[in-house]
């Protein structure tokens, strides 16, 4: 019988491949509703950290308003890790999901 043993990975590198593959995971960058950020603040915040134009940034800051919170970039929690920090930085409420 042959042997197959040297073709299948160790475990320790299927550990490392599987850590690699969840921060590759796409997570999304939520913006929650508050009462003390006006629109032209979360505007002004999108379009500077998320790179959003004014028409996104306004569309996002529509849906917060009106449904709690709106989705406003997503990617790998290691690219959207500063993004939610300097939304957080501005005063406004953001986590990554």
């Amino acid at each position: 019988m042959k042997d197959h043993t040297q073709s299948y990975p160790m475990l320790e590198e299927v550990e490392v491949l599987l850590e690699e593959l969840i921060d590759i995971e796409e997570c999304e960058l939520v913006v929650f509703n508050d009462d003390v950020n006006t629109f032209d603040h979360v505007i002004k915040i999108l379009i500077k950290v998320c790179q959003h134009t004014a028409e996104q940034a306004e569309q996002c800051a529509l849906i917060i308003h009106y449904k709690g919170k709106c989705t406003v970039k997503k990617g790998s929690r290691e690219k959207l890790k500063p993004m939610c920090q300097a939304i957080l930085d501005a005063g406004i409420q953001a986590a990554i999901i």
